[in-house]
């Protein structure tokens, strides 16, 4: 979500409706990613990572997405990502992001 990216289409409605609430989001994603000591491209294939570990479909698609987009972040190094998911979370995390990775780049 770096430079106000958001995938969530609710977003736009806290910017109109709810502008303190959206100020409130932005500060948390800059505090969260800084690249004080780890690149922005790296927090996010940590994010990808962390969405996989966790199974949750609309994260993984969401973290992919943004990454791809905004860091160019290839097909390669999401997979490198996903092999230690494999080994840390198991196989049916790391299919299902697999499948997500591969339905995303249709």
């Amino acid at each position: 979500m770096k430079d106000e990216v958001f995938f969530s289409k609710g977003m736009i409605h806290l910017k109109e409706d709810y502008p303190d609430l959206y100020d409130v989001s932005v500060a948390l994603n800059e505090a969260a990613y800084t690249g004080k000591v780890l690149d922005y491209k790296t927090q996010k294939l940590v994010a990808i990572g962390i969405a996989a570990a966790a199974s949750d479909d609309r994260a993984i698609k969401k973290q992919i997405l943004s990454g791809m987009k905004e860091l160019d972040i290839t097909k390669d190094e999401i997979v490198d990502v996903l092999r230690v998911v494999l080994l840390t979370a198991g196989k049916p995390a790391f299919t299902k992001a697999i499948r997500i990775l591969y339905k995303t780049m249709e």
